[in-house]
């Protein structure tokens, strides 16, 4: 199963790299751009889904939904 590519775009305004990785939901087969630190929160949290480590996947879905609420409903609701 592939989680998700890189991507990296310069931003003219701020004069530097952009590093975004496009994850994609297994069931729905829809995308949303990850920062590298919401794409290793949204692997975490897949690993203990996979895992069954329930309390843990819990409190990373509460942290993931704060840092980007239109990927977590894309991605995991």
């Amino acid at each position: 199963m592939v989680i998700g590519y890189l991507i990296i775009s310069y931003n003219q305004h701020k004069g530097n790299m952009d590093t975004m990785i496009k994850a994609t939901n297994p069931y729905s087969n829809q995308s949303a751009m990850l920062t590298p630190t919401e794409h290793k929160l949204y692997i975490e949290i897949k690993e203990h889904e996979r895992d069954e480590e329930y309390n843990s996947m819990q409190k990373k879905l509460d942290k993931f939904s704060r840092l980007n609420a239109s990927a977590f409903m894309v991605l995991l609701d």
